[in-house]
Protein backbone atom coordinates (compact mmCIF):
# COMPACT_ATOMS: atom_id res chain seq x y z
CA UNK A 1 0.00 0.00 0.00
CA UNK A 2 1.29 3.51 -0.63
CA UNK A 3 2.96 5.19 1.94
CA UNK A 4 1.88 7.62 4.74
CA UNK A 5 3.20 10.08 7.07
CA UNK A 6 3.37 7.79 10.44
CA UNK A 7 3.08 4.16 8.76
CA UNK A 8 4.91 0.84 10.56
CA UNK A 9 5.71 -2.63 9.14
CA UNK A 10 7.45 -5.48 9.85
CA UNK A 11 9.60 -7.90 8.00
CA UNK A 12 6.72 -9.01 5.72
CA UNK A 13 5.09 -6.03 4.95
CA UNK A 14 5.28 -2.65 3.33
CA UNK A 15 9.31 -1.49 3.52
CA UNK A 16 10.27 -4.85 5.65
CA UNK A 17 9.40 -6.78 2.59
CA UNK A 18 12.57 -5.05 0.35
CA UNK A 19 15.11 -6.18 3.14
CA UNK A 20 13.91 -9.52 2.41
CA UNK A 21 14.02 -9.04 -1.69
CA UNK A 22 17.63 -7.84 -0.68
CA UNK A 23 18.49 -10.38 1.58
CA UNK A 24 17.19 -12.84 -1.17
CA UNK A 25 20.12 -11.64 -3.65
CA UNK A 26 22.71 -12.10 -1.20
CA UNK A 27 21.72 -15.51 -0.40
CA UNK A 28 21.83 -16.31 -4.21
CA UNK A 29 25.30 -14.56 -4.84
CA UNK A 30 26.43 -16.45 -1.79
CA UNK A 31 25.41 -19.76 -3.37
CA UNK A 32 26.97 -18.80 -6.62
CA UNK A 33 30.28 -20.55 -7.75
CA UNK A 34 32.47 -17.55 -7.53
CA UNK A 35 30.94 -14.82 -5.29
CA UNK A 36 32.06 -11.78 -4.83
CA UNK A 37 30.46 -11.47 -1.25
CA UNK A 38 29.98 -13.81 1.54
CA UNK A 39 26.75 -13.32 4.02
CA UNK A 40 26.00 -16.95 5.34
CA UNK A 41 23.11 -15.63 7.24
CA UNK A 42 21.18 -14.46 4.27
CA UNK A 43 19.37 -17.28 3.14
CA UNK A 44 18.46 -18.56 6.52
CA UNK A 45 16.63 -15.33 7.46
CA UNK A 46 14.86 -15.33 4.54
CA UNK A 47 13.69 -19.06 4.51
CA UNK A 48 11.67 -19.03 8.04
CA UNK A 49 7.80 -20.04 7.44
CA UNK A 50 6.11 -16.24 7.85
CA UNK A 51 8.40 -14.90 4.84
CA UNK A 52 6.85 -17.64 2.47
CA UNK A 53 4.41 -15.58 1.06
CA UNK A 54 6.78 -12.39 0.82
CA UNK A 55 9.13 -15.12 -1.17
CA UNK A 56 6.52 -16.20 -3.69
CA UNK A 57 6.20 -12.26 -4.38
CA UNK A 58 9.41 -11.77 -5.36
CA UNK A 59 10.21 -14.86 -7.35
CA UNK A 60 7.19 -13.65 -9.12
CA UNK A 61 8.82 -10.27 -9.66
CA UNK A 62 11.89 -11.65 -10.49
CA UNK A 63 10.61 -13.82 -13.23
CA UNK A 64 13.48 -13.81 -15.93
CA UNK A 65 11.42 -14.86 -18.89
CA UNK A 66 8.63 -13.77 -20.33
CA UNK A 67 5.28 -15.67 -19.56
CA UNK A 68 2.30 -16.43 -21.85
CA UNK A 69 3.59 -13.67 -24.12
CA UNK A 70 4.68 -10.83 -22.03
CA UNK A 71 7.17 -8.65 -23.57
CA UNK A 72 10.45 -9.06 -22.15
CA UNK A 73 10.58 -5.10 -21.13
CA UNK A 74 7.96 -5.85 -18.36
CA UNK A 75 9.79 -8.55 -16.52
CA UNK A 76 12.74 -7.62 -13.78
CA UNK A 77 16.28 -9.46 -14.69
CA UNK A 78 16.79 -11.21 -10.85
CA UNK A 79 20.61 -11.71 -12.06
CA UNK A 80 20.79 -7.95 -12.65
CA UNK A 81 19.29 -7.31 -8.99
CA UNK A 82 21.99 -10.28 -7.79
CA UNK A 83 24.56 -8.32 -9.42
CA UNK A 84 24.13 -5.14 -8.53
CA UNK A 85 23.83 -5.94 -4.73
CA UNK A 86 26.48 -8.17 -4.64
CA UNK A 87 28.67 -4.58 -5.67
CA UNK A 88 26.72 -2.74 -3.02
CA UNK A 89 27.84 -4.75 -0.30
CA UNK A 90 31.05 -5.38 -1.65
CA UNK A 91 31.46 -1.36 -1.60
CA UNK A 92 29.96 -0.90 1.76
CA UNK A 93 31.79 -3.72 3.16
CA UNK A 94 35.05 -2.09 2.14
CA UNK A 95 33.84 1.03 3.49
CA UNK A 96 33.77 -0.48 6.98
CA UNK A 97 37.22 -2.23 7.16
CA UNK A 98 38.65 0.94 6.11
CA UNK A 99 37.01 2.92 8.83
CA UNK A 100 37.48 -0.26 11.43
CA UNK A 101 41.28 0.28 9.94
CA UNK A 102 41.56 3.81 10.94
CA UNK A 103 40.75 3.49 14.58
CA UNK A 104 36.59 4.07 14.36
CA UNK A 105 34.58 1.57 17.02
CA UNK A 106 31.54 2.85 16.95
CA UNK A 107 28.90 2.00 13.56
CA UNK A 108 25.55 3.03 13.48
CA UNK A 109 23.41 0.72 10.61
CA UNK A 110 20.22 3.57 9.65
CA UNK A 111 17.76 1.13 8.64
CA UNK A 112 19.43 -2.17 9.14
CA UNK A 113 16.36 -4.33 8.12
CA UNK A 114 18.27 -7.99 7.12
CA UNK A 115 21.82 -6.57 7.31
CA UNK A 116 24.31 -9.17 9.22
CA UNK A 117 27.15 -7.58 9.05
CA UNK A 118 27.16 -7.31 13.12
CA UNK A 119 27.23 -10.95 12.75
CA UNK A 120 29.85 -11.51 9.54
CA UNK A 121 32.31 -8.96 9.65
CA UNK A 122 35.65 -8.99 11.59
CA UNK A 123 35.46 -5.88 13.65
CA UNK A 124 37.96 -4.93 15.93
CA UNK A 125 38.25 -5.26 19.66
CA UNK A 126 36.09 -2.84 21.35
CA UNK A 127 33.77 -2.24 18.26
CA UNK A 128 29.85 -1.20 19.47
CA UNK A 129 27.43 -1.56 16.26
CA UNK A 130 23.92 0.17 16.66
CA UNK A 131 21.51 -0.97 14.50
CA UNK A 132 18.11 1.30 14.01
CA UNK A 133 14.96 -0.02 12.85
CA UNK A 134 10.92 -0.92 14.08
CA UNK A 135 10.94 -2.70 16.53
CA UNK A 136 9.41 -5.98 14.52
CA UNK A 137 12.01 -5.94 12.14
CA UNK A 138 15.03 -6.13 15.01
CA UNK A 139 13.40 -8.62 16.82
CA UNK A 140 12.75 -10.83 13.71
CA UNK A 141 16.34 -11.02 12.89
CA UNK A 142 17.62 -11.41 16.49
CA UNK A 143 15.39 -14.11 17.19
CA UNK A 144 16.29 -16.20 14.17
CA UNK A 145 19.84 -15.79 14.54
CA UNK A 146 19.46 -16.56 17.92
CA UNK A 147 17.81 -19.80 16.63
CA UNK A 148 21.02 -20.69 14.76
CA UNK A 149 23.32 -20.40 17.39
CA UNK A 150 24.58 -17.12 15.86
CA UNK A 151 26.61 -14.67 18.16
CA UNK A 152 27.83 -11.15 16.63
CA UNK A 153 31.30 -10.04 16.16
CA UNK A 154 30.44 -6.89 17.89
CA UNK A 155 28.58 -5.36 20.79
CA UNK A 156 25.43 -5.27 18.80
CA UNK A 157 22.76 -2.79 20.36
CA UNK A 158 19.46 -2.97 19.06
CA UNK A 159 17.36 0.88 18.73
CA UNK A 160 14.29 0.14 17.78
CA UNK A 161 12.89 3.53 16.61
CA UNK A 162 11.51 4.84 13.35
CA UNK A 163 13.73 7.46 11.87
CA UNK A 164 10.74 9.63 11.28
CA UNK A 165 11.00 10.04 15.09
CA UNK A 166 13.65 11.24 17.61
CA UNK A 167 16.09 8.26 16.76
CA UNK A 168 18.92 10.24 17.75
CA UNK A 169 17.70 10.48 21.98
CA UNK A 170 16.73 6.62 20.86
CA UNK A 171 20.67 6.32 20.05
CA UNK A 172 22.08 8.36 22.70
CA UNK A 173 19.82 6.20 25.41
CA UNK A 174 21.76 3.28 24.12
CA UNK A 175 24.76 4.30 24.85
CA UNK A 176 25.98 6.56 21.63
CA UNK A 177 28.75 8.45 22.56
CA UNK A 178 28.89 11.74 20.69
CA UNK A 179 32.58 12.16 21.12
CA UNK A 180 33.87 8.98 19.80
CA UNK A 181 34.29 8.99 15.85
CA UNK A 182 31.03 7.06 13.97
CA UNK A 183 31.14 5.08 10.92
CA UNK A 184 27.40 5.22 9.71
CA UNK A 185 25.68 3.49 6.70
CA UNK A 186 22.15 4.40 4.93
CA UNK A 187 22.44 1.28 2.30
CA UNK A 188 18.66 1.27 0.28
CA UNK A 189 17.31 3.94 2.95
CA UNK A 190 16.87 7.43 0.99
CA UNK A 191 13.68 6.63 -1.16
CA UNK A 192 11.92 5.24 1.58
CA UNK A 193 12.19 8.30 3.97
CA UNK A 194 10.19 11.88 2.86
CA UNK A 195 12.53 14.53 1.78
CA UNK A 196 12.46 16.65 5.23
CA UNK A 197 13.55 12.98 7.12
CA UNK A 198 16.46 12.98 4.83
CA UNK A 199 17.78 16.09 5.36
CA UNK A 200 16.80 15.90 9.04
CA UNK A 201 18.69 13.16 9.42
CA UNK A 202 22.24 14.36 7.57
CA UNK A 203 21.79 17.28 10.13
CA UNK A 204 21.64 14.50 13.00
CA UNK A 205 24.22 12.69 11.45
CA UNK A 206 26.72 15.77 11.73
CA UNK A 207 25.69 17.08 15.04
CA UNK A 208 26.17 13.34 16.60
CA UNK A 209 29.52 12.75 14.74
CA UNK A 210 32.96 13.76 16.04
CA UNK A 211 35.51 14.34 14.47
CA UNK A 212 37.14 11.44 12.20
CA UNK A 213 33.81 9.99 11.90
CA UNK A 214 32.75 8.76 8.36
CA UNK A 215 29.37 8.41 6.42
CA UNK A 216 28.38 6.20 3.47
CA UNK A 217 25.50 6.24 1.60
CA UNK A 218 23.36 4.51 -1.55
CA UNK A 219 22.03 7.52 -3.29
CA UNK A 220 19.03 5.71 -5.99
CA UNK A 221 19.69 7.20 -9.48
CA UNK A 222 16.43 7.10 -11.22
CA UNK A 223 15.20 10.78 -12.75
CA UNK A 224 11.46 11.23 -12.86
CA UNK A 225 10.61 10.11 -16.57
CA UNK A 226 12.91 6.89 -15.63
CA UNK A 227 10.91 6.01 -12.86
CA UNK A 228 7.42 6.89 -14.81
CA UNK A 229 8.21 4.44 -17.22
CA UNK A 230 8.72 1.70 -15.10
CA UNK A 231 5.91 2.38 -12.43
CA UNK A 232 3.69 1.93 -16.12
CA UNK A 233 5.76 -0.89 -17.05
CA UNK A 234 5.27 -2.59 -13.76
CA UNK A 235 1.37 -1.71 -13.54
CA UNK A 236 0.90 -3.65 -16.40
CA UNK A 237 2.95 -6.57 -15.55
CA UNK A 238 0.88 -6.63 -12.42
CA UNK A 239 -2.36 -6.76 -14.47
CA UNK A 240 -1.33 -9.50 -16.46
CA UNK A 241 -0.35 -11.31 -13.42
CA UNK A 242 -3.28 -10.76 -11.48
CA UNK A 243 -5.35 -11.65 -14.32
CA UNK A 244 -3.77 -14.85 -13.92
CA UNK A 245 -4.82 -14.67 -9.81
CA UNK A 246 -1.19 -14.26 -8.93
CA UNK A 247 -0.58 -12.28 -5.62
CA UNK A 248 0.90 -8.73 -6.45
CA UNK A 249 0.79 -7.23 -3.53
CA UNK A 250 4.14 -6.57 -3.53
CA UNK A 251 5.17 -3.35 -5.50
CA UNK A 252 8.18 -1.52 -4.53
CA UNK A 253 7.07 1.97 -6.38
CA UNK A 254 4.34 1.95 -3.70
CA UNK A 255 6.98 2.42 -1.02
CA UNK A 256 8.85 5.58 -2.06
CA UNK A 257 8.15 9.00 -1.29
CA UNK A 258 8.68 11.88 -3.59
CA UNK A 259 11.96 12.99 -4.62
CA UNK A 260 11.05 16.84 -4.96
CA UNK A 261 13.26 18.90 -1.96
CA UNK A 262 15.74 15.67 -1.72
CA UNK A 263 19.52 17.30 -1.14
CA UNK A 264 22.01 15.73 -2.54
CA UNK A 265 24.36 14.01 -0.03
CA UNK A 266 27.40 14.83 -1.56
CA UNK A 267 26.64 18.66 -1.77
CA UNK A 268 24.90 18.71 1.40
CA UNK A 269 28.07 17.26 3.23
CA UNK A 270 30.55 19.02 1.36
CA UNK A 271 28.74 22.48 3.17
CA UNK A 272 28.97 21.06 6.51
CA UNK A 273 32.43 20.45 5.77
CA UNK A 274 32.85 17.00 4.97
CA UNK A 275 34.83 15.18 2.58
CA UNK A 276 32.76 13.98 0.13
CA UNK A 277 32.86 11.99 -2.85
CA UNK A 278 30.55 9.89 -4.96
CA UNK A 279 31.28 6.52 -7.36
CA UNK A 280 29.31 5.56 -9.51
CA UNK A 281 27.73 1.85 -9.39
CA UNK A 282 28.29 1.17 -12.67
CA UNK A 283 31.79 1.86 -12.21
CA UNK A 284 32.71 0.20 -9.04
CA UNK A 285 30.43 -3.03 -10.97
CA UNK A 286 33.23 -3.12 -13.97
CA UNK A 287 35.98 -2.20 -11.54
CA UNK A 288 34.91 -5.68 -9.66
CA UNK A 289 34.04 -7.81 -12.81
CA UNK A 290 30.14 -7.07 -12.17
CA UNK A 291 29.03 -4.71 -15.10
CA UNK A 292 25.57 -4.31 -15.84
CA UNK A 293 24.65 -6.63 -18.79
CA UNK A 294 23.16 -4.50 -20.79
CA UNK A 295 22.60 -0.47 -21.42
CA UNK A 296 18.48 -0.87 -20.63
CA UNK A 297 18.81 -2.19 -17.22
CA UNK A 298 22.27 -0.37 -16.33
CA UNK A 299 23.49 0.52 -12.34
CA UNK A 300 21.71 3.89 -12.11
CA UNK A 301 22.73 3.94 -8.44
CA UNK A 302 25.52 5.83 -6.68
CA UNK A 303 27.74 5.72 -3.82
CA UNK A 304 28.61 8.42 -1.55
CA UNK A 305 30.81 8.42 1.22
CA UNK A 306 32.28 11.49 3.35
CA UNK A 307 34.88 12.05 5.96
CA UNK A 308 34.76 14.52 9.00
CA UNK A 309 37.92 16.41 9.93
Amino acid sequence: MPRTADDSWDIATSVGATAVMVALARAAETASPDPLIRDEFAEPLVSTPELAAVREQVAAWWSPQPEDGEDTDFTVDSQQMINYQAVRTHFFDDFFAAATASGIRQVVLLAAGLDSRAYRLDWAAGTTVYEIDLPRVLEYKAATLAELGAAPHADRRPVAVDLRHDWPQALRDAGYDVNRPTAWLAEGLLPFLPATAQESMFASIDALSGAGSRVAVEVFGVDDEKREEAQQKWAQLRARRAARGEDTSFNPFDLWFDDEGRPDPVDWFAAQGWAAEAISARDEGARLGRPPESDDRRFLNYFVTAAKP
